[in-house]
């Protein structure tokens, strides 16, 4: 034996593998923290946003996703476009899914 090299044992046997029941359990957490965190938001915002573009009626006044303020002009049921008043004169027509939140009534005058 010497001095600087210290001496070789040997491995001890490996320890023996988890039952399969763990890694069932691990799944079905992380299952629970994506339909918790993820999942179920989601759908949430999908259907307040679908609730909201049903709701949309003639003189409302709405924010599109661009960032144009407005007032609804005209609404087509049938197609899924608006038409939305930004100034006197002055008319363009947007999707309903552009269509971000409706604003309270005179909002459009105070800006």
């Amino acid at each position: 034996m010497s001095l600087f090299i210290s001496t070789a044992h040997a491995a001890a046997a490996p320890a023996p593998a988890g039952g399969g029941m763990e890694m069932i359990i691990m799944l079905a957490v992380f299952g629970l923290v994506f339909y918790f965190m993820i999942y179920r938001p989601q759908a949430k915002r999908m259907k307040d946003h679908k609730s909201l573009m049903s709701a949309l009626s003639k003189g409302d006044e709405v924010l599109t996703q661009g960032g144009i303020v407005g007032k609804i002009v005209k609404v087509s049921d049938e197609k899924d476009f608006i038409v939305v008043s930004i100034t006197e004169g002055t008319e363009v027509t947007v999707q309903k899914a552009a269509i971000n939140a409706v604003l309270p009534k005179g909002t459009m005058k105070s800006l």
